[in-house]
């Protein structure tokens, strides 16, 4: 297994849903037999936890505002999720390989989770719910696509996910004006609650 296309790839999609992540990685160990997966990731309570927690993260990032909210708590759940998952994945055991895949993951899923949640909050500013539900199920089918392609190409997942991570970048800075007022809208939907 190529451990830093692996660790890009997987960071980028922990940066979109670290539980799914993390399920999807356990799932194809555990069933795939796929060498390099952490046995972690393949208990059955882990598998259990991650599924339940994809599902509620699936359902609330349909749901306008309770998303950009769910992402504002995730800012300190994805980096996290992305920095261990690089480290189990390069086998940590205090050598500086796993460590510097650490903080590849880290830092992938920081990003991915920055440009992905300002999307997000410019989507919340349109009136009606389509766009929303439209936007989040793009990116569940590119976290799936990332991670199904990374198990058996390794290196093509890693350069997708880098195009997918930098259309998102531009995409964000296009729609700073939006997400600021996203940033505007959202303050004014918690001031209601």
């Amino acid at each position: 297994m190529d451990v830093v296309a692996m660790t890009f790839a997987s960071g980028w999609a922990s940066g979109l849903n670290a539980y799914a992540t993390v399920f999807l990685l356990g799932l194809i160990g555990r069933l795939g037999g796929m060498a390099g997966i952490p046995e972690g990731f393949q208990r059955t309570d882990v598998l259990v936890i991650m599924g339940v927690l994809a599902v509620v993260e699936f359902f609330a990032d349909k749901i306008p505002y309770l998303d950009s909210i769910w992402d504002a708590v995730s800012t300190f759940i994805r980096p996290v999720a992305g920095a261990l998952i690089g480290a189990l994945l390069a086998g940590a055991n205090g050598d500086l390989l796993p460590v510097t895949m650490g903080a590849l993951g880290g830092v992938t899923a920081l990003v991915s989770h920055t440009a992905r949640a300002g999307v997000r909050l410019a989507v919340n500013t349109s009136p009606e719910p389509i766009s929303n539900i439209g936007a989040s199920l793009v990116g569940d089918a590119a976290l799936i696509a990332v991670l199904s392609l990374a198990i058996a190409y390794p290196a093509q997942a890693a350069l997708l996910a880098a195009v997918l991570l930098a259309g998102t970048i531009a995409l964000a800075i296009l729609l700073l004006a939006q997400i600021r007022k996203g940033v505007t809208a959202l303050q004014g939907w918690l001031a209601t609650r």
